[in-house]
């Protein structure tokens, strides 16, 4: 930054020599050219305004007789942007370079004029800034030099600067020094102005750091670092991104832990759904089956209230609890009578039955009734929802060999169209099932 102030000033040493014209023109006192300059930029007439002011630059008047609110850095001003029009105004690329170089010649004899206690440094580093970037197609490196003067008043005060037009010049800065591979300068101003950052500034902070690491593990070493002071919101939005990273990386035992901490820094639905994937993950339903039933009171809709109603019906499934199971899954139909995963399910637990009562033993032919019963769930999941049908028709598929035959519907003199009820009368193991068959 002191090899910038010390260029502007070394460049404002010539200004006196650029603008050498001490007196109005025509004799005129300071207080009469003053108002034909003023009518001429009021006029839009550049050529009348430049030749009665010109003269404000060598003079520097401070003071103006008949006029309290003469201001000689707001002449400046006025002169800067008589060049600047006059530079629009001109057809030849090298005039119009020509006008917009007296206009930046005027800046730094602003800077050579003012000290900072009389007028904003911090607003003129900016303008001059901006004047580079506005015509940087007509000024050699201009938007280089509009980004260091855009260093200048980010050092200057941090917070002003990342504030200006809702952190438009932040990002500008910041995404130049990630594209140019300054990652420590780009770090260092991420963490200067990320606490106070507008919304839209703190998307591009996101972006932007995603893209300085070269890995997810020197990512994980930077959010790590960041994680020790960090409290409240932070610390759980960085715990997330850990958490995340860890299991990309493949460090479970990690990522568990993270879970663990995030649930209990706040256990809300997305929480407690990371420490309910770690049990399932584990094997460890019953466990798991605890929070899911506290992920129930906490769904934030109904889509995902039904569908963990059907998880919970599936982990007391696995746990071999098939009355509970069924009890949830009948829960979840009720939800939703157009959702075909329900019933799939239901047919699933009616499977589990046969296979839990033929354990250690052949399947029978009242067994193979209940068969019949997971058909009639596979064929409403269809009707429900026809984008099941390839999954219900292959589970058919897979189970036509198991049921009854014709041989044992003679035996048990069962006709097609009569009803069946699995209960106990089928075996007492499927007692709690309840349910009418028809025989196919």
């Amino acid at each position: 930054m002191k090899r910038l102030i010390i260029f502007i000033c070394f460049l404002g040493g010539f200004s006196s020599l650029i603008f050498a014209q001490s007196a109005p023109p025509y004799d005129m006192s300071h207080r009469e050219a003053y108002a034909v300059f003023s009518d001429a930029v009021r006029n839009g007439d550049h050529e009348m305004a430049l030749k009665f002011g010109k003269w404000m630059l060598e003079a520097k008047p401070r003071e103006l007789e008949g006029h309290q609110s003469f201001s000689l850095d707001r002449q400046f001003d006025r002169l800067i942007r008589v060049y600047t029009e006059m530079a629009e105004d001109a057809r030849d690329p090298s005039e119009k370079t020509a006008h917009l170089q007296k206009a930046l010649d005027i800046f730094d004899l602003t800077f050579e004029t003012f000290t900072k206690d009389e007028i904003d440094y911090f607003q003129w580093n900016y303008r001059k800034g901006r004047f580079y970037q506005d015509h940087r197609r007509n000024l050699n490196d201009g938007m280089q030099k509009a980004l260091e003067y855009y260093e200048i008043i980010f050092e200057m005060d941090p917070e002003r600067f990342t504030k200006m037009a809702d952190g438009y010049f932040a990002q500008i800065l910041m995404t130049n020094y990630a594209s140019n591979g300054q990652k420590d300068k780009a770090f260092a101003m991420i963490e200067e102005v990320e606490d106070y950052a507008p919304e839209l500034l703190r998307i591009v902070i996101h972006e932007t750091r995603e893209k300085l690491f070269d890995s997810p593990e020197e990512r994980i070493v930077f959010l790590e670092s960041q994680l020790k002071d960090a409290e409240g919101g932070e610390e759980e939005a960085l715990l997330i991104q850990l958490s995340e990273l860890y299991e990309e990386t493949g460090q479970r035992e990690k990522s568990a832990e993270t879970a663990e901490k995030l649930y209990d820094l706040n256990p809300d639905y997305e929480n407690t759904r990371k420490v309910t994937d770690i049990y399932l993950s584990r094997g460890d339903y019953r466990t798991a089956l605890g929070f899911l039933q506290e992920m129930l009171s906490k769904t934030p809709s109904e889509k995902e209230q039904k569908e963990t109603t059907l998880e919970i019906a599936e982990t007391y499934q696995l746990l071999g609890n098939l009355r509970s199971a069924r009890e949830y899954a009948r829960l979840a139909i009720q939800m939703d009578r157009d959702w075909g995963d329900s019933y799939i399910r239901m047919a699933a637990i009616y499977a589990s039955a046969i296979n839990y009562c033929t354990e250690g033993r052949t399947l029978g032919r009242d067994d193979r009734t209940v068969y019949w019963l997971v058909l009639d769930y596979l064929e409403k999941a269809k009707e429900s929802d026809p984008s099941l049908q390839s999954v219900a028709n292959r589970r058919i598929q897979s189970f036509t060999p198991v049921l009854p035959s014709s041989e044992d519907k003679f035996f048990r003199g069962w006709e097609d169209g009569d009803n069946l009820q699995i209960d106990s009368s089928v075996g007492e193991c499927y007692a709690w099932i309840d349910e009418t068959v028809t025989v196919r």
